[in-house]
């Protein structure tokens, strides 16, 4: 515990204006008398560094580029790898785990240690990983890189300990799990085929071991050339020659034939008796043609042949294979059932799929129950129970990128009613047809943990759509989607004009997200500079969305009509409209379109539900709309706002201003759903033309900054009136506002309701209001606004504000308990407004201690003082980046401010001191994506896109790194391997048992020596004690840690008992050789020596 004092009296203030609003010249010195301001200020800090800690929580969404597919038919886990090295393995929800390859190389298989909880992967860069998932973050065991050969295939029997690795040679390597080393036993290619074969059959496509016989290994090469290696004799037994390339092959379960699928779309067929030809040759989606041949056909890239107890036919599964004239198709699966044939057309190409089946054991009847399709964009489960094939109902959050995010909110201890209510209303519109059956992958176990709340994701996305998820407890759920474009009219072609060529791809895409869980008010903003507010109701409603003229307060031109130079791209319905339950939209507000060219974009958005007021900015100026009498307040661009208290001493009027084209003017257009006037309110500024054109891309506020950036010190430029410097103070935006209860003098002694506005320059300008508190009077007197030309200053464009009391807790902003409007009348009990947190100067008892404002900018954060507006604490953050996201949390009890920087840094500052708690590179800023979704949240979490299809969550506090195991689910559980079923006897008797041998036997080191050092090189597990050591903690930490020493012991008595073994093997050749020289010698005389 630190404590901070500060005496106030004699501080100098940043302020660079006095109460009145004069410019003053350099530091006003002192406090205002008047200003109640007490002798000492005391605030206790509790947060230290310890109590931070940046790490990974949890990562959602579906995996980004995937490549392959795997499934553990005991433990009922899946594996899928990603084009960037990305392992996600999924259980049932609730078990979701991220790993990833430091190589970054793309996962091109994977193979599960079947009941053994391990993983095999193979990358692009050549090397076998084996992956210990008997932890819940799974640790890389051991690594084989491969230095002279290309891995193309690996195949794992069940319950085997050598893996085979086919490669790009045509060679099959075979490597010990256990150890990780390779075998000295290779099938070498010119061995496999014959002598008299002049070409090299290409690289190894399959590898399989009989069904009959595990001593047996079918070898697929690219060419069309099929083996079968007896492993014990060491030679093959059959060899087909086939004329089209093979892509996969699929075995029987009773190991007499097996299918190959081709790349002319053909199925082939062979039987073990005859393997001179295919007994039967089929092209499933080729039509015979007139002159008898089969139509071209599309390369069937995988078949799965699986038999059923209860059907005499065996299901036949395969991808691709279409013939090439349809053009256009959809990518296919094709279920073959007898003479049945079900094409399930997907809507993204097929990248892998598997048929999950009831037995892991190859030689037994298969009774496939589902498939698993991974495509580029999508998880697709098919139900093989029911005839018609039903998709099961996706149990994990895949549908993130539906369509692409464009920005992101996290709300973290939300009020508990809110969940259940918006995931009620959003129940309703779920889609109906899916499968009845239990999500087939349900591996691993999870429960709750004691320390959750009630956390909300919001994301927006390209199209317009919003979707609200349940992010409580590290899981992920979708609640509600609410689609925005339903409040526009649809385009119709022509009415565009001459500004059809400037329309972007999504024009509904959302910009901005604006949400208060209390009220359940929600606001959004749209990339064509549009902001839609809703309210929420459990009620359906008949409404219209009408645009009515609003004259109150606007200080700029105002016309009765729009001109054929100004009107909105997208029109607002202006008919009587029912709207379901949930959020329903009741007012939109546009900014015109002005002789073909677009608005500027909106920057800044703040809603406060107890004041009633909306409030936006651009990079032009402010507006402030009163959305419960449907007026405008304000309407002022942001040079009139100073006044005569412009620190830069600009004038309002351009030397250019007559020069000017109309191109330059923008409006400002507000439509309402209970009005019904006709008329348009336009509002006029007038700029110079060639500020009205901003890039059209998405983007934060932060890509508004103007070409001021090369200078780090907004404020310290020379105050000359020339022509170039006026343009460039004047392209002055509005990136954060915030209402509050503050001071908008230095003279005042009460706090009244606020608006604190922040610049690109790093100015801060405070805007008090005059609000009636009676609900009658709210709704019939006017709301006043009176810009007093109070400025602060910052370097760097401002991001965020937030008000401390004295004692350093965090003041929330005032706020309305929600109410539903369209809810029966109750004449008991009259819905009146609740407001939390407001009361004006009127009705207010003595309460003028005063405040703590904290202000961040791009690059330094500032607290002051308030009403006496002095700077008692100031940081500068970066000097050589700037700042992307900043927050003020809560963590531990306590309040820190968050940031994170374009160089990849967050950091964490102590409130009020500004003393730096945290300050970590966690990750370079790769693109646009990241900036504009990191957020921020209370209880020291975070989150971001980290591809255009994932959603990572993270956290910087070291309680929830150290609970993070309880958090986290368990990918293994133990269960019993299900015995092998029984045949009988006279299966047995006729030869029909699987044969199996001892693999040690051949491919040991006493039998097959050792392999090669210099084709592949053994890589022991970077951190994979370490790693579980740090994973350990929390309450779990001595079970995890006694768990880490057994996992120890055993390594070390594995390593024993090889070393014992070495030693064996030496001792009996030490024994055979000392035997040879005995019998050689027994004869001989000893003068023979």
């Amino acid at each position: 515990m630190k404590k901070f004092r500060k005496v106030l009296d004699g501080l100098t203030t940043s302020s660079p204006v006095n109460p009145c609003g004069s410019p003053a010249c350099g530091s006003a010195a002192g406090t205002p008398s008047t200003a109640p301001t007490p002798r000492e200020l005391e605030i206790q800090e509790t947060l230290m560094s310890e109590h931070f800690q940046i790490c990974k929580t949890v990562r959602h969404g579906f995996p980004y580029q995937p490549t392959a597919l795997a499934f553990d038919p005991v433990q009922k886990i899946l594996a899928i790898g990603t084009r960037s090295g990305g392992v996600r393995l999924l259980g049932r929800p609730g078990v979701d785990c991220h790993c990833q390859h430091e190589s970054g190389a793309a996962v091109l298989q994977l193979q599960f240690l079947i009941n053994e909880g391990a993983l095999v992967t193979a990358c692009a860069d050549d090397t076998l990983h084996l992956w210990n998932l008997r932890q819940r973050r799974p640790a890389i065991l051991h690594s084989l890189k491969f230095n002279r050969e290309r891995i193309t295939f690996c195949h794992l029997p069940f319950q085997s300990k050598w893996l085979y690795v086919g490669t790009e040679r045509g060679n099959t390597h075979i490597v010990n799990i256990e150890s990780f080393i390779l075998s000295g036993y290779v099938i070498m290619w010119n061995k496999a085929i014959e002598l008299s074969t002049k070409t090299h059959p290409g690289p190894v496509v399959h590898l399989s071991d009989s069904p009959k016989d595990e001593g047996k290994l079918l070898i697929g090469f690219e060419s069309g050339t099929i083996v079968m290696w007896d492993l014990r004799a060491k030679r093959s037994d059959f060899r087909i020659y086939y004329d089209e390339a093979i892509h996969s092959v699929s075995w029987h379960h009773e190991g007499r034939q097996f299918m190959c699928s081709h790349s002319d779309g053909s199925l082939s067929m062979w039987n073990l008796r005859n393997t001179a030809k295919p007994f039967q040759v089929t092209f499933p989606h080729g039509k015979t043609q007139r002159d008898g041949r089969k139509e071209s056909c599309k390369p069937i890239l995988k078949v799965e042949y699986k038999t059923s107890r209860n059907s005499s036919e065996a299901f036949v599964v395969f991808s691709g294979g279409l013939s090439y004239d349809k053009a256009g198709r959809r990518p296919t699966l094709t279920i073959m059932h007898g003479k049945a044939i079900t094409v399930l057309e997907m809507d993204y190409p097929i990248v892998d799929f598997l048929v999950l089946c009831e037995t892991p054991y190859l030689n037994e009847v298969q009774e496939p129950y589902a498939v698993v399709v991974l495509l580029e964009k999508d998880f697709v489960v098919v139900d093989l129970t029911q005839s018609n094939f039903p998709i099961f109902e996706n149990a994990y959050p895949m549908d993130i990128h539906e369509s692409p995010v464009t920005c992101t909110a996290y709300f973290a201890d939300c009020p508990p009613d809110i969940i259940p209510v918006v995931y009620s209303i959003g129940a309703k519109h779920k889609k109906t047809g899916y499968s009845h059956k239990e999500w087939p992958v349900s591996g691993g176990t999870w429960t709750v943990g004691s320390q959750t709340y009630p956390e909300i994701i919001i994301t927006g996305h390209a199209d317009g759509s919003i979707k609200f998820w349940d992010a409580t407890a590290i899981t992920l759920q979708m609640l509600y989607k609410l689609k925005t474009s339903k409040v526009f009219e649809k385009p119709k072609s022509g009415d565009m004009g001459r500004s059809a060529e400037l329309v972007e791809e999504d024009p509904y895409a959302i910009q901005m997200i604006s949400w208060c869980p209390q009220s359940r008010i929600f606001c959004v903003v749209g990339i064509s500079a549009h902001v839609i507010m809703y309210r929420f109701s459990k009620h359906d409603a008949n409404t219209s969305i009408t645009v009515s003229v609003l004259l109150k307060s606007i200080k700029c031109n105002i016309d009765s009509t729009c001109t054929e130079s100004e009107y909105s791209h997208h029109r607002v319905k202006d008919r009587m409209i029912r709207m379901p339950p949930g959020y329903q939209a009741e007012l939109v507000v546009q900014l015109l379109w002005v002789d073909g060219e677009p608005p500027q974009q909106i920057t800044s958005l703040d809603l406060n539900s107890a004041y009633g007021l909306l409030a936006l900015g651009n990079c032009n100026g402010l507006v402030v709309v009163d959305y419960l009498q449907k007026t405008i307040l304000l309407c002022m661009s942001t040079l009139e706002l100073y006044g005569s208290a412009d620190p830069f001493q600009r004038l309002t009027r351009s030397p250019r201003k007559n020069r000017q084209s109309t191109s330059g003017t923008h409006a400002l257009c507000v439509s309402e759903s209970h009005k019904c006037s006709n008329t348009v309110c336009k509002i006029n500024f007038s700029w110079p033309a060639s500020t009205n054109m901003l890039s059209r891309k998405l983007s934060l506020p932060t890509d508004l900054k103007t070409d001021l950036g090369t200078v780090e010190n907004s404020f310290s430029r020379s105050r000359s009136s020339s022509v170039s410097s006026i343009d460039r103070e004047t392209k002055e935006a509005v990136t954060t506002l915030q209402f509050v209860e503050s001071y908008g003098c230095k003279s005042d002694t009460l706090p009244t309701p606020c608006l604190w506005v922040g610049t690109s320059l790093g100015l801060v300008l405070i805007i008090p209001m005059s609000i009636p508190t009676d609900e009658q009077e709210r709704q019939e007197d006017p709301v006043t606004v009176a810009p007093t030309g109070t400025v602060l200053m910052l370097k760097g464009s401002v991001l965020r504000f937030a008000f401390l009391d004295c004692g350093g807790a965090l003041i929330n902003s005032p706020y309305e308990v929600w109410r539903d409007q369209h809810a029966p009348d109750d004449p008991d009990r009259p819905r009146k407004r609740k407001l939390v947190n407001f009361s004006s100067s009127s009705s207010q008892e003595a309460s003028g201690d005063g405040h703590l404002a904290v202000v961040c900018s791009e690059r330094q954060a500032k607290v002051f003082f308030m009403p006496s507006q002095a700077c008692l604490y100031v940081h500068n953050i970066t000097e050589s980046s700037f700042v992307l996201r900043a927050d003020v949390v809560s963590v531990c009890n306590s309040v820190c401010l968050a940031c994170f920087c374009a160089n990849g840094h967050i950091m964490t500052l102590s409130l009020p001191s500004l003393r730096p708690l945290l300050d970590v590179s966690y990750l370079p800023l790769t693109d646009m994506r990241i900036a504009r979704t990191f957020c921020f949240t209370n209880g020291g979490q975070a989150l971001y896109l980290c591809s255009p299809t994932e959603i990572q969550r993270i956290t910087y506090s070291q309680e929830i790194c150290d609970n993070l195991q309880e958090m986290l689910g368990e990918l293994f559980t133990p269960i019993e391997t299900p015995e092998a079923q029984n045949r009988g006897f006279l299966k047995g008797f006729f030869g029909g048992n699987a044969q199996t041998f001892d693999r040690e036997e051949l491919f040991g080191e006493a039998a097959a020596g050792k392999a090669s050092r210099s084709l592949a090189q053994h890589i022991p597990g970077q951190g994979r004690m370490e790693g579980m050591k740090a994973a350990a903690g929390g309450v779990v930490g001595e079970l995890a840690r006694a768990r880490i020493a057994l996992d120890e012991r055993g390594q070390r008595l594995g390593e024993l008992e090889e070393r014992t073994a070495l030693m064996m093997t030496s001792a009996e050749s030490f024994s055979k050789h000392a035997h040879e020289l005995m019998l050689k010698c027994k004869d001989k005389k000893w003068y023979q020596f």
